[in-house]
């Protein structure tokens, strides 16, 4: 391996940790929001739940890194793909770093792939893309995922509804307050099991185009190191979207979100499973919306979810075109 490798190898590390820790305090609102809005948790100890179990899930299994760092694009080898994957790790910080400063819970999961698409577009051309996975394992996920938490927190909650329909509401409300314990770190534990996955296989992607692995498989310090990032950014916290995703979407009791909560986790463990990159944040919306629709249709900002819907569809587009500028400029600075 030469030196120009070596260096641009712990830049895309660099990158990575970077990414990882950026999409824990991105995506902390979608573990802990519910919780800290019906005051099931107190924000400290909510955050501090959500890092422990986004730790724990992150350990569970490696299919969602196999799918990004192997699945979607052909990235060459030595140094001409090691700056394909630091333009698609540029693309999906940026475009973190803006719907964060926005408030808006877009996808870092859509923002790391819409990275790899642009950065791969602009250096290989449409050949390198692997168009079919990206249909079956991130355009079908993309638009499913919420409707199916959507749905399923609807669901659940008309079920809840009916068998509580003669309980005392404060007593209800008290013990969906516990339980939400319960269904906030089941919660935390899905994302983990999935987002940090991700930047597993960007790393162990790069070590592939580095020479040092023959083949795609993600190394035990890798999960550990991709684990510990995710969980120190969740510790962070990401207060405008926890605030845009707990109560400005709609207002809710706690049985609304245990039914949330438990909805999107399911989502999402079953997705990261079947090595599926969903967006944990377009999950957990579409369930808060199915769970608050649930008492009236209208008591859902629908105005404020449509602004939500949009930020989700420009992710993978504007993290390409960022991606695809910084590839541009990392090769012509390098020669790689």
């Amino acid at each position: 391996m030469n030196g120009g490798v070596t260096y641009a190898l712990v830049a895309i590390f660099g990158l990575a940790v970077l990414f990882d820790y950026i999409n824990g305090f991105h995506d902390t609102a979608n573990a802990i929001a519910t919780s800290v809005s019906t005051r099931a948790l107190r924000p400290s100890y909510a955050i501090l739940l959500s890092a422990v179990a986004n730790f724990v899930g992150a350990l569970t299994g490696t299919e969602v890194a196999a799918t990004i760092g192997s699945g979607i694009v052909t990235t060459p080898s030595g140094g001409h793909g090691q700056v394909i994957i630091a333009g698609a790790l540029v693309g999906g910080i940026v475009w973190n770093l803006l719907t964060w400063r926005l408030g808006l819970p877009s996808s870092s999961s859509h923002a790391l792939i819409g990275g790899l698409v642009g950065a791969t577009l602009a250096a290989s051309g449409a050949a390198a893309v692997h168009v079919e996975a990206i249909v079956t394992k991130v355009i079908l996920p993309l638009v499913g995922s919420p409707i199916i938490g959507l749905l399923g927190a609807l669901a659940l909650m008309v079920v809840l509804l009916n068998v509580f329909r003669h309980s005392n509401p404060h007593r209800i409300n008290d013990r969906f307050r516990r339980l939400q314990l319960l269904s906030a770190a089941f919660m935390a534990f899905s994302h983990g099991s999935n987002d940090a996955q991700k930047t597993m296989g960007i790393m162990t992607a790069a070590l592939v185009t580095a020479g040092l692995l023959p083949s795609f498989r993600v190394p035990i310090w890798v999960i550990v190191l991709a684990a510990g990032a995710i969980s120190l950014g969740t510790a962070a916290g990401g207060w405008r979207i926890i605030r845009t995703m707990g109560q400005r979407v709609v207002r809710l009791d706690p049985i609304h979100g245990f039914a949330a909560e438990t909805t999107a986790a399911t989502v999402i463990l079953t997705a990261s499973h079947l090595g599926m990159p969903v967006s944990t944040t377009h999950v957990v919306s579409g369930a808060i919306m199915g769970s608050g629709a649930s008492d009236h249709f209208s008591s859902v900002r629908w105005g404020l979810a449509g602004n939500i819907v949009w930020a989700w569809i420009l992710t993978i587009p504007a993290s390409a075109a960022v991606a695809a500028v910084a590839w541009t400029a990392i090769h012509a600075v390098t020669g790689m």
